[in-house]
């Protein structure tokens, strides 16, 4: 693996950071602004929503870039809303801020993964995505403990200072480490949209929504459960969070290998894994001895199908590849929105802290059922190229006409 990749992994731990530091932080946030734990987990939402609008439009904006400094200007972009997110005077500042310092989020980890991508050989193309995503976990098993520790003792803005002082330092990182990258080749928006409105690229997008949306309906109101069901203190509130981020980790690292050999297999696997983990979370949310296995398996299971599933879509949207890896991360962020969401109503509900979990296991069971769809729509896509592949073509047949029949069949010629 080329060492840039690594000033790519650091970039990523910056926006890991910032965008799930809030969780751990979240009580501290509510109490401070004077909004519920509900009301206050429209932060994550907001951030979510900065991702989704952000991700298109700056990927579309930025394609005639070089991407070294495009990358740059992202990552600028990012510690100048944290610094604003520091200085937020209220909850509804704050919310703003959020949704401007969600903006860069996906078309850095986009531009990032294409560019990591691009870097190695065919066969090795995963693993270069599943180190960009690297830095996404080292972030929860450094970055969001640490920074949820600060916010816990120092104050909640400290936490979001700190977010941007780590996206300054890995802008110069990557300033120096990156080769500057050749102005990509103009590809006309409408192409790349019609690429994206392929029936199995949407259909793998909604896998991310629904399978991962499981995910975040349980981590966004994890430290309330810790604190309120399982009895932790602020430490302990870190260094579970510190755990969940050793899971995501081993399940990047373990996804990069998987995701080359047996995308599909992969996928289905781990986000039937990823429902049982929420499903178990839910119910030993009160046992501090089982709960962190739960947190763990969360982690793990869910980054092992996040790298599948990515690749798998910038395989299916290869002509476009910069709006399909920005639009990944815009589906990401729905997923943590709508896990949010979901997650919060039904604590709003009187359902108890632990509902979250149980609404995250019903939607990564969705998730799977949706990645079984993706796999049957792709065997009966390799079939029906198979048979086209084998069909034999009359020498008779003149070459213009070969291509005539827009579903694959040839006629035979006249005698």
């Amino acid at each position: 693996m080329p060492v840039a990749l690594w000033a790519l992994t650091l970039g990523a731990f910056g926006i890991g950071t910032t965008e799930f530091v809030i969780m751990g932080i979240l009580p501290e946030v509510a109490a401070d602004t004077g909004v519920s734990v509900p009301t206050a987990g429209h932060l994550i939402s907001g951030y979510a929503v900065g991702v989704v609008i952000g991700a298109p439009l700056l990927a579309v904006a930025g394609s005639r870039l070089p991407r070294r400094t495009f990358l740059l200007a992202l990552l600028g972009l990012f510690a100048g809303a944290n610094v604003l997110s520091a200085a937020a005077p209220g909850y509804e500042a704050l919310l703003a801020t959020r949704v401007l310092a969600g903006l860069p989020h996906g078309a850095f980890l986009g531009i990032g993964s294409v560019v990591a991508a691009d870097m190695v050989a065919g066969h090795r193309r995963g693993q270069a995505v599943a180190r960009v995503l690297l830095g996404l976990t080292l972030a929860n098993v450094a970055g969001v403990p640490l920074g949820s520790l600060m916010g816990q003792e120092l104050g909640w803005r400290w936490a979001f200072a700190g977010v941007a002082v780590v996206g300054a330092v890995a802008a110069v990182v990557l300033r120096a480490a990156l080769p500057e990258q050749p102005r990509p080749a103009p590809v006309p928006v409408r192409r790349e949209v019609r690429v994206l409105a392929r029936p199995q690229v949407l259909l793998a997008f909604a896998v991310v929504v629904f399978g991962f949306g499981g995910s975040f309906a349980a981590y966004s109101y994890i430290s309330p459960v810790l604190t309120g069901v399982t009895g932790y203190g602020a430490t302990g509130v870190a260094l579970m969070l510190g755990l969940f981020g050793v899971g995501t980790t081993a399940g990047a690292v373990a996804g990069g290998r998987l995701a080359d050999a047996a995308p599909m297999p992969t996928l289905y696997l781990f986000t039937g894994a990823l429902a049982a983990s929420l499903g178990l979370f839910a119910f030993t949310a009160g046992n501090p001895v089982l709960a962190p296995i739960a947190v763990f398996l969360i982690g793990a299971t869910g980054f092992v199908a996040v790298t599948s599933l990515q690749t798998t879509i910038l395989e299916k949207a290869k002509e476009a590849p910069g709006l399909a890896a920005a639009g990944i991360h815009s589906a990401f962020n729905i997923a943590n929105a709508l896990g949010a969401l979901l997650g919060g109503a039904a604590i709003s509900a009187g359902l108890g802290l632990t509902s979250p979990a149980l609404v995250g296991a019903a939607l990564s069971a969705v998730g799977l059922g949706l990645a079984l769809l993706l796999g049957l729509s792709e065997r009966r896509a390799a079939l029906v190229r198979r048979a086209g592949a084998a069909e034999p073509v009359p020498e008779a047949v003149a070459a213009p006409a070969l291509g005539e029949a827009a579903d694959g069949v040839r006629e035979p010629a006249a005698a």
